[in-house]
């Protein structure tokens, strides 16, 4: 399966983490610090929202930064 990158993945990376971690802190599991990468967070939020069901799991020899990129960009597109 090859992800085909979206047209605007990069602002949706951005956003999906804006977004990821207002839901994270929220949910009162995680308080991320300004010193944390933007791949920590992606890794944290990928993994919270396949936690909570909030998307599908990619398969375990697929999860690399990439497919988590994409697949948190598909996620903000969709909010």
């Amino acid at each position: 399966m090859s992800s085909k990158k979206l047209k605007n993945e990069n602002e949706l990376v951005k956003k999906a983490i804006e977004l990821g971690v207002k839901y994270g802190e929220a949910r009162g599991v995680v308080e991320f610090e300004p010193t944390d990468s933007s791949s920590e967070k992606i890794l944290y939020i990928y993994r919270l929202l396949v936690h909570d069901n909030v998307i599908q799991p990619l398969p375990e020899d697929q999860v690399s930064q990439k497919s988590m990129r994409h697949k948190l960009a598909i996620w903000a597109s969709k909010q």
